[in-house]
This record gives structure tokens, sequence and C-alpha cells, in this order.
């Protein structure tokens, strides 16, 4: 399905989704053209499902990230995933499996919003919470 040509694109697409078919053409050793006809096979094929820009959460305030598992009391896992997709402070939500159900990454601006936020999560369950310290990558 994908050969090393296009996993080298995906590489570089990976690292800056802005940069311009010809010089990801000249890294690897190809046409601009070439370059962009393997991107839209690969669009077309699911491979690639968008694209994105990489926000830095801390310069818009959201200097507090915590990392939330959740203890379901309910099994009424469709509401609860709502509320999540819908809440701007959760920036990553994975259903898991071991120690709870649900794994939050949070990023807010203060301990008031973050309590707040735990508050919101009762309703659905109970949870435990381990706050970032430092990112480190």
């Amino acid at each position: 399905m994908l050969d090393k040509t296009d996993l080298a694109i995906l590489e570089l697409l990976k690292a800056n989704c802005k940069v311009h078919l010809r010089d990801i053409g000249e890294a690897i050793h190809l046409t601009g053209q070439a370059v962009a006809n393997r991107i839209s096979r690969m669009e077309s094929l699911g491979v690639i499902k968008g694209y994105t820009a990489l926000i830095d959460e801390e310069l818009l305030g959201k200097t507090l990230t915590a990392y939330v598992t959740v203890f379901m009391k309910t099994t009424d896992h469709k509401a609860f995933q709502i509320f999540v997709k819908d809440n701007s402070s959760v920036m990553e939500a994975y259903r898991i499996s071991g120690d709870g159900c649900y794994m939050l990454k949070v990023q807010v601006n203060s301990q008031t919003d973050l309590n707040h936020f735990l508050d919101s999560i009762l309703q659905y369950g109970n949870y435990r919470i381990n706050i970032g310290i430092g990112k480190i990558k």
C-alpha cells in the first residue's frame, strides 16, 4: 500500500504540514507534482485524514495541565463522550483498559477552572487526577 517514499512524505508533513510540495520533492528526489499526486492518493486512501495546527495552549493562558482518569459510575458512556467532545478544556481523551474507563488530558487557566471541570465530571463518575509539572517532549 505505502512505500518508503510515501512514508518519507508523511514524516515531512508531520514535521510541518505547511511545507511546500517543491521542498518535499527536493528532499525525496521527486517533482512537486509527483509529491502532490502521492499526497492526493494517501488522502483518498484515508491515510492522511486532515491537516492541523499545533497550538501552544500555555501562550493562550492555559497554564495548568491535568491528566484525569475517570471511573464511570453509570453505563451511559455516550453522554459522557458527548460531554468530553463538547468541552474545550479537554485536549485529548481516550477510552482505556485497566485502571479506569477514560483518560483525559485537560488544560485550563487556573485551579478554579480545574475544580469546575472536575465537579462537572462527578455526574458521570469519580476521578483520579495527576497534575503536569513540566513538559519533556
